[in-house]
């Protein structure tokens, strides 16, 4: 029986998206999660495997810009709600959507795809490479201290309903967007995400709470919380589980973050998703009682290769031929000069000898400047042909600021 492959109808979408939550355990969502979802799905840039009228694949892609070094905003697919059937598996389902959709993107002229992925092991056979990492931490503010700058106490806090706030928490983060390379900028319908919150999903938790900071009567930073009460026989044990936290100064920052430590009646503050150089670990006082951890976020596509590389800044001059090697997306594989440095580059084919050689996959984890490429050449999985070529690409390549994606999708 033949399986075919077509662009989703939105009449097809429940199908389409109940399989998706079968493929991933089969719990399903809360109405006004499925609800949201269904929402943002963009119809023509969502594609189905069907067999017999039964969906046995679902993949996905929400258009985004996405932030890079140098401030740019790039076109990017943001490839999502991906699944293949588990009576499915081992038919190349998954190989031939990655193909249609990465020939869709080509065609729409975005440079980049990006994603999150289930298994970290999935991607790297497509091109994709991990460029972004979360900090995750359990903060024990009995234990641990703040010293916060001087104008913290300044700011002025206030509590509000979440739903009440996405206007002036959506500006905040539109002005972090392209503070960081890995942020998107999110289109209207998406400010509902950080806010929504259903009571399912908050393992005995309170509702999501929103504080506010303010200078001067705007508002200058937010901090989206839940609050889980627990009890010992020692008195009271409570955790605060940060969400979402975006300010647009230090002071700001400091804070919401002395906010969070000194709720009553808890002990700690678990840390979701944060920016590796986070600033607040240089505001603590012990950081070994803050169990700080790390997991992999963001995988990089480099689609148009030369529109990529041209899209973003470089940190020192560069000037380097890159031998590319990319089997699934032949159009970027062979030899390309990269000129830049903090102003612009340029990215063209070229029949010069290579400096160095490497996969898209390392390029796309270089991408964001958040990975080494001195990192990858000592795992092996780039080579020098040029003595000094890979500490000049290393060095440009970089950012200053740790790549960060604050949500998923």
């Amino acid at each position: 029986m033949t399986t075919e492959l077509r662009v989703l109808r939105p009449a097809e979408w429940d199908a389409w998206y109940g399989e998706l939550e079968l493929a991933f355990g089969g719990a399903g969502e809360a109405p006004e999660e499925r609800e949201l979802w269904q929402s943002l799905t963009e119809h023509k840039r969502s594609i189905g495997a069907w067999d017999d009228g039964d969906c046995v694949g679902t993949a996905g892609a929400f258009t985004f810009r996405l932030s890079v070094p140098g401030g740019t905003l790039v076109p990017a697919a943001g490839v999502t709600m991906v699944s293949v059937a588990a009576t499915h598996r081992r038919r190349g389902i998954l190989t031939a959507m990655m193909r249609r959709q990465l020939d869709d993107v080509r065609g729409l002229g975005e440079p980049l795809a990006v994603l999150t992925a289930s298994e970290p092991g999935i991607y790297g056979r497509f091109g994709y490479g991990v460029a972004t990492w979360q900090l995750k931490a359990e903060i024990d503010t009995v234990r641990v201290r703040l010293s916060v700058p001087e104008g913290t106490e300044k700011i002025r806090l206030r509590r509000v309903k979440p739903a009440d706030a996405r206007a002036e928490c959506e500006a905040v983060y539109a002005q972090q967007a392209t503070a960081r390379p890995g942020i998107p900028a999110r289109r209207p319908g998406w400010e509902r995400l950080p806010v929504l919150d259903p009571p399912a999903d908050r393992e005995g938790a309170s509702p999501l709470q929103c504080v506010l900071s303010e200078r001067s009567g705007e508002v200058v930073g937010y901090a989206l919380f839940h609050n889980k009460a627990s009890w010992t026989a020692a008195g009271p044990d409570g955790t605060i589980l940060l969400q979402h936290l975006d300010a647009l100064d230090p002071q700001a920052y400091a804070a919401l973050w002395q906010f969070l430590f000194g709720i009553d009646l808890t002990s700690t503050v678990q840390v979701i998703n944060r920016p590796v150089d986070d600033p607040w670990q240089h505001l603590v006082s012990d950081i070994r009682r803050c169990n700080v951890r790390l997991r992999d976020s963001l995988f990089v596509r480099l689609v148009d290769l030369g529109a990529a590389l041209e899209a973003r800044t470089y940190r020192t001059p560069v000037d380097v031929v890159l031998d590319v090697e990319d089997t699934f997306c032949p159009w970027n594989a062979g030899r390309w000069r990269l000129t830049g440095d903090a102003k612009g580059a340029s990215c063209k084919r070229t029949e010069e000898g290579a400096d160095l050689a490497l996969s898209v996959r390392e390029l796309g984890s270089a991408y964001l400047g958040g990975i080494s490429l001195t990192a990858l050449a000592g795992a092996g999985r780039v080579r020098e042909l040029r003595q000094g070529a890979l500490a000049e690409a290393s060095s440009a390549f970089g950012s200053d600021v740790a790549p960060w994606l604050p949500h998923g999708f």
